[in-house]
């Protein structure tokens, strides 16, 4: 008997190594049915060149050898987060995420629900077969009471092990949904109706219309333990008396709020602004500024994150691409602390500055623990209280700065930080306006108006005083 090609399937299975039309699924599990019925709409809806899937840790981690489509394979329970980059920057590719109970419901279901919360535009496709099938059938998040399985041998016990868990009655207390139905793939009728929703959560998807939840409920031969006739069955009288089927929610005929354009405002009024009322600014492609990452580094209390966060934000209101990534211990107090800034002329591709072209150290440990790894050409900046024991790198500059001993004889020994950044603005590396500056550093003390300027009136003497030195 000649074999038959699933449409919107591969012409063979690779996986293993040779060459089969065989899947890797248990006889008579629902995955198989589920693959079918994704491949045929995107076929149908002419969406296969066009579609991203997602598939995590799970049975289905083998699906990429099926689906002929894109494939993105995502670590357990991340297919939401994993999905949101691609959605938010891939405009015109549509975007599914195919996942297990055990998966979404679990490690994942934190990332699912905050992805669905934003309405991210994006399809889920949730499979609840009741069980952990890939390691063995052990207990999973929609396991029903009373079921057994691994490691619940007596029967899931709602006192010890709580009830299951109904990801659809879940997700549609959120507002973005647009679109929330539970089906099943357990007989011919239902796998009818499940075609039907797939389709459309698929459909929105190319048409653009938002976040779409389809709940499938899967026949596992193998996790309940019995044949595939007992399993279907057990889906239709055990399973769907826990999770109902049906529509929970269909906004997907109704007109979906567009995103509210974004005005520019002068620098003078984003530091006029209320706190957290400033940041609307969005940053402009700039091929000409060259991307500059920088570490700060010291102990917690001395202001290196807040240093790095005036820069950033320097960055921001010029327009430019710019992340903050700090690291610092549990101290509140005299602990290790740094923080990342990379600025530049168009998106940041990792926040990380492992190799970064400025440093600044504000103690003796910072600066040996950062210094061997300036790139050559890069220029680092040390309070003067650092013995330079360790020289830098062949064509690293090293400035010394007294940042500590200039704020005390200011009479602010808070402000090392600001007097540091005056040193780092006068350099002109940055390339950042001073007026950014001054107003980043307005901005980080918007509660207490009186810091502000006097933190600003600091700037201004240390940069005075650095001059001076020259």
């Amino acid at each position: 008997m000649a074999q038959i090609k699933t449409l919107g399937m591969y012409e063979v299975f690779t996986r293993g190594g040779e060459c089969t039309r065989s899947t890797h699924y248990c006889a008579g599990c629902g995955h198989g049915i589920v693959h079918k019925l994704i491949t045929e709409a995107l076929a149908e809806l002419g969406m296969q060149d066009e579609t991203i899937i997602l598939n995590p840790v799970g049975c289905s981690v083998f699906g990429y050898y099926y689906w002929d489509v894109g494939n993105i394979s995502a670590a357990h329970g991340r297919s939401p987060s994993a999905a949101t980059g691609l959605a938010r920057t891939l405009k015109n590719k549509s975007i599914i995420c195919y996942q297990g109970d055990g998966d979404l419901g679990a490690i994942g279901l934190n990332s699912t629900i905050q992805a669905a919360s934003r309405g991210e535009r994006m399809a889920v496709l949730f499979i609840n077969n009741a069980n952990y099938g890939m390691t063995g059938g052990q207990m999973a998040p929609t396991t029903l009471g009373g079921m057994r399985t691994l490691t619940s041998p007596f029967g899931r016990d709602p006192l010890t092990d709580g009830y299951p868990l109904h990801v659809c009655e879940v997700m549609n207390q959120l507002t973005a949904p647009v679109y929330i139905e539970r089906v099943s793939v357990a007989d011919t009728t239902r796998i009818m109706k499940a075609k039907q929703a797939i389709r459309k959560a698929l459909r929105m998807q190319r048409d653009n219309i938002g976040y779409a939840f389809v709940e499938i409920i899967t026949p596992c031969p193998t996790g309940i333990k019995a044949t595939a006739l007992e399993t279907a069955r057990f889906c239709m009288e055990e399973m769907e008396a826990e999770f109902p089927l049906g529509c929970f929610r269909d906004n997907s005929a109704l007109p979906q709020p567009e995103p509210q354009p974004k005005t520019a405002v002068s620098v003078q009024e984003l530091f006029e602004r209320p706190e957290h009322d400033y940041e609307i600014i969005a940053p402009r492609v700039d091929p000409d500024f060259k991307e500059r990452r920088m570490k700060f580094s010291g102990y917690g209390g001395q202001g290196v994150l807040s240093l790095g966060l005036w820069l950033s934000e320097a960055a921001r209101i010029d327009r430019r691409f710019t992340t903050w990534y700090p690291s610092y211990g549990p101290e509140q107090r005299g602990g290790a602390a740094s923080c990342a800034v990379v600025i530049s002329g168009s998106a940041v591709g990792s926040p990380d500055a492992d190799r970064p072209d400025l440093l600044v150290a504000m103690n003796q440990m910072a600066y040996e623990r950062f210094i061997g790894n300036v790139l050559p050409g890069g220029v680092a900046f040390v309070d003067e209280t650092a013995p330079l024991k360790v020289s830098p790198p062949p064509g690293v500059k090293v400035v010394t700065v007294p940042a500590i001993r200039m704020a005390v004889d200011f009479g602010v020994a808070q402000a090392a930080n600001t007097i540091m950044l005056a040193a780092i603005s006068l350099h002109g590396a940055l390339n950042l306006s001073r007026e950014s500056i001054l107003c980043a550093v307005g901005a980080s003390f918007k509660r207490k108006p009186e810091l502000a300027q006097k933190n600003k009136e600091l700037f201004v003497k240390a940069e005075a005083w650095i001059k001076a030195q020259a």
